[in-house]
């Protein structure tokens, strides 16, 4: 019988900073400096430290990310080795430039063996041999045929997690999730949640949910990740229709996964 998918995170009374899960996020390009941002959004709830850095190119955009939140810790190209070495996880590719520079640090995750999810730009110069089991993809179905080569279909999405032994979460109207052996179907979710950097809400998700150490598979953080995005997505739109903004998606985030906690993991407020 196979262990319930859903992981919530619920620090242990007597943890302290940096033992429920610490991500370093790597994006961000002088096109696309809200992406990276917008990772960030997703992801600062729902673990205990964020870091963020960039390519040694676009370090400007530091000043931009740091007013977009108190939330984050900005690593300067000296200081990045000692935060990569800290990180329980690394995202990467919101907002990134599809070159040489990106291609090479995507092959700096991947050759640490570390846990990782990839998303956005670094899907379109992956070094497929490189992917290992605590790599988590995160493609749209563009993506998803520049990285593999093939159309996305179920068929498809199984066949690369079993041929290259990682996780693929490919996003749609229906949430694909594979690992080698398993694929399932995660419908909700609504067109609201089309526009652009939502996407990078849901990695930035992600990527602190696979960050934490009693996170028990790749699959139950992606699973986990997409199921609380498409509940925030519905939750926005049963208040505003599909009027919502990414942003809005973020803030939202942990209001979805409150839902998904009952009282009996969380208790009932004192008065």
């Amino acid at each position: 019988m196979r262990k319930p998918l859903l992981f919530l995170p619920n620090p242990k009374p007597d943890s302290h900073k940096g033992q429920n899960g610490v991500l370093l996020i790597i994006g961000g390009s002088r096109t696309y400096h809200g992406a990276p941002v917008l990772a960030v959004l997703g992801a600062m709830r729902f673990c205990d430290l964020v870091y963020f850095s960039s390519t040694t190119g676009n370090m400007a955009l530091f000043e931009k990310m740091k007013l977009s939140t108190p939330n984050v810790i900005c690593v300067s190209a000296k200081a990045k080795e000692k935060a990569f070495g800290h990180a329980d996880c690394v995202l990467i590719g919101n907002g990134m430039d599809v070159d040489s520079r990106t291609q090479k640090e995507v092959e700096r995750v991947l050759l640490s063996r570390k846990k990782c999810v990839i998303d956005a730009a670094a899907l379109r110069c992956l070094p497929l041999h490189l992917l290992h089991k605590d790599c988590i993809l995160t493609p749209h179905a563009g993506e998803f045929e520049a990285a593999f080569g093939f159309k996305p279909t179920k068929e498809t999405v199984l066949q690369m997690a079993q041929r290259y032994g990682c996780t693929i979460l490919l996003k749609g109207r229906k949430d694909v999730l594979a690992e080698p052996g398993r694929l399932i179907c995660i419908p909700g979710g609504n067109a609201g949640m089309t526009k652009g950097g939502t996407g990078d809400v849901l990695a930035g998700l992600l990527g602190a949910l696979w960050s934490w150490p009693s996170c028990p598979s790749a699959f139950c953080a992606a699973y986990s990740a997409s199921v609380i995005n498409k509940r925030a997505g519905e939750m926005l739109y049963e208040a505003f229709g599909p009027n919502f903004s990414s942003e809005d998606l973020a803030c939202e985030l942990a209001f979805a996964a409150r839902g998904f906690y009952g009282e009996r993991h969380l208790g009932k407020p004192k008065l």
